[in-house]
């Protein structure tokens, strides 16, 4: 997982160089943690993140998804400790609305909590981890948001 932040931060920079200004970075469930993760690694080029049902807490291992991962050879608790150290070591300086749900049932609302980012507002809404992707109430919330940096 940690492996394409590179990736994405380099998609990231090239996005906002074409533009000539940072983007917004929406990510979804593990999408928001490398969208989190650009910012992190590129603040230059993002101006805000919003996630949806994002696992801030652990990655993966505070998901339905975590025992997969394990199966896989991933050491859950090894990649629970990098994610805090980077959140330790380096915070995310840009806005984050980070939008969750207690219906999730994918990934457990209290992962989805940033108890470190300095600039973090967080959202409730009551829609599953499928409706956050779906959910005209979370369009709102993103669209909002959104037009709030204009």
């Amino acid at each position: 997982m940690l492996a394409l932040v590179p990736v994405v931060a380099d998609l990231v920079t090239a996005v906002a160089a074409e533009h000539d200004r940072p983007v917004h970075a929406v990510g979804w469930s593990l999408g928001g943690v490398l969208a989190r993760e650009a910012a992190r690694e590129r603040p230059e080029a993002v101006r805000s993140v919003l996630t949806l049902g994002t696992p801030v807490v652990g990655g993966p291992k505070y998901t339905t998804v975590g025992r997969r991962y394990a199966r896989l050879g991933v050491d859950l608790d090894t990649l629970e400790a990098s994610i805090a150290t980077r959140e330790a070591n380096l915070p995310i300086e840009v806005p984050i609305m980070a939008i969750y749900s207690r219906c999730d049932a994918v990934v457990a609302w209290g992962a989805c909590v940033d108890r470190s980012s300095p600039h973090v507002e967080h959202v409730e809404v009551a829609t599953t981890h499928v409706g956050l992707g779906l959910s005209p109430d979370v369009y709102e919330l993103v669209a909002r948001r959104l037009a709030s940096f204009r």
